[in-house]
């Protein structure tokens, strides 16, 4: 590419050489003649079907400038890697594959490319589930027990367990490791950072698919805003049971209506994607899975946000609207054992006029700590950020016009915690509220403990230790 060899380029996934080379030349408007005999292959004798089907990694598809064919082969050399003319493209508009001077196939590109038909099985919308009000839900426990129950569960622990066994410095250039609300790596020497994250939540897409779909780019979207970047665009990897059952498919069209409307809504584009179907045993598909990977920003990456506390005697704010949803929420799965109710709805323009006032924040400095509210709600995210700084919080008592349990476990979205010097607060209460951006004081940062007033205080060390403690022993066969 530097030496300006190169006209189009494409590297082989799914479907292999046949994928990339129809795609390259139907969006080309072209043909492509294909040589299998030229193809380098590990062994001999393999058919053609084989080869064009083959999804070996490491390989890239290139179609090259013809005066720059030399150059580019010496470039492949030097570097001791494979280099093969394997075809040309043609004015045909014709996919034409040849093997041992036969030919095995010769279609017409665009029908297999940019115009194939629309996949269009029968499918069958998924009934909506009735809303769950909090004052139907009567806690079985403590508001501090309850807490220190979830974070010691599969979906809140910590995954240092999993993480720690595998290369996530990248060269020195990871400035944010994994447990906060995305990556943040530099670029190169900087000033730029990338930030990436991958969300989903298969329950909100099983209990309602388009709001679950919504709900996936929507948290992308606010993990990628929380550490400060500005959201680019996102990679989807659509995983689902047998679409040939009406009521799967159904889940796949709802869950892309809802992705469709978020990336408009947020002017988060997908630039490619992947599609895993089928995923079923004994007759029984997975949880509908859309996971969205998102990719965003940073102009210097200096001025990232994390999810730690920094200092004692801060104010803790709660930006967005909290209604108290416990639908679908893990606080009622695995503390009250109950899975129903509809998922929380995704308001996309609160997600964009929240998360842009957040972004302001984090870029003028005013913001000490951010995090993104999603699953376990208020009380789990304030935990993961007294357990990343080791300082605790004096959090006031819940609205009286909210049921604590609802309060501290809801998972409305469109929320932020973020803290600020205390000498900031007035100022910044007064500017959200003059962009309409609901903001409330919860509280200060502060000791070794969680103190919520009214209930039984809870030590951020105690938290830890089952917090981190749980996958270990899980996979020990101590859990």
């Amino acid at each position: 590419m530097e030496a300006g060899c190169v006209i189009a380029i494409q590297d082989m996934g799914a479907a292999g050489l046949t994928c990339s080379a129809v795609e390259m030349g139907a969006k080309g408007d072209l043909g492509v003649d294909l040589d299998l005999d030229s193809v380098p292959t590990r062994e001999t004798g393999m058919s053609a079907y084989e080869m064009m089907l083959s999804e070996s990694q490491e390989r890239m598809l290139m179609v090259l400038k013809p005066e720059k064919e030399q150059e580019a082969e010496a470039i492949f050399r030097k570097w001791g890697l494979d280099f093969a003319v394997v075809g040309y493209t043609t004015p045909s508009k014709r996919f034409v594959v040849k093997h041992g001077g036969d030919v095995m196939a010769d279609l017409p590109i665009k029908e297999l490319g940019d115009e194939a038909p629309v996949y269009d099985r029968p499918h069958v919308e998924t009934p909506q589930p009735a809303v769950i009000h909090a004052r139907e839900i009567k806690p079985p426990v403590s508001t501090t027990e309850a807490l220190k129950r979830l974070l010691a569960t599969p979906e809140l622990c910590s995954k240092r367990w999993v993480w720690e066994q595998y290369d996530h410095v990248i060269g020195g250039n990871t400035l944010q490791r994994p447990g906060g609300d995305a990556a943040v790596v530099r670029v190169q020497d900087g000033p730029k950072g990338l930030a990436l994250t991958v969300d989903v939540t298969p329950r909100y897409c099983e209990a309602d698919p388009f709001e679950g779909g919504k709900q996936a780019v929507a948290e992308a979207w606010r993990n990628i805003t929380a550490v400060g970047g500005k959201p680019l665009a996102i990679t989807d990897n659509l995983n689902f049971g047998n679409p040939e059952r009406p009521e799967i498919m159904g889940q796949l069209v709802g869950c892309l209506k809802g992705i469709s409307d978020a990336c408009i809504a947020l002017d988060f584009p997908i630039v490619s994607g992947n599609v895993s179907l089928y995923n079923e045993t004994n007759g029984r598909g997975i949880l509908p899975t859309p996971s969205i990977g998102g990719v965003g920003l940073l102009d210097d990456f200096k001025k990232s946000a994390t999810l730690a506390f920094k200092a004692a005697d801060e104010a803790i704010l709660l930006i967005g609207d909290t209604q108290g949803w416990l639908g679908q929420s893990v606080y009622l799965r695995d503390i009250c054992g109950r899975e129903e109710g509809a998922p929380p709805p995704v308001d996309l323009a609160a997600e964009k006029r929240n998360g842009d006032v957040v972004r302001g924040m984090i870029k003028s400095g005013t913001a000490t700590a951010v995090h993104d509210l999603s699953d376990g709600g208020l009380l789990v995210a304030l935990a993961e950020m007294a357990m990343a700084s080791g300082i605790g919080a004096m959090l006031d008592a819940a609205p009286e016009q909210t049921l604590p349990h609802a309060w501290w476990f809801g998972e409305d979205q469109a929320r932020y915690i973020v803290t600020v010097p205390v000498e900031h607060l007035l100022t910044v209460m007064s500017k959200l509220k003059a962009v309409g951006v609901p903001c409330v004081e919860i509280g200060k940062t502060g000791g070794r403990e969680i103190v919520i007033e009214g209930e039984t205080p809870v030590a951020i060390e105690t938290l830890k230790a089952g917090f981190e403690s749980w996958l270990p022993d899980y996979m020990n066969g101590k859990a």
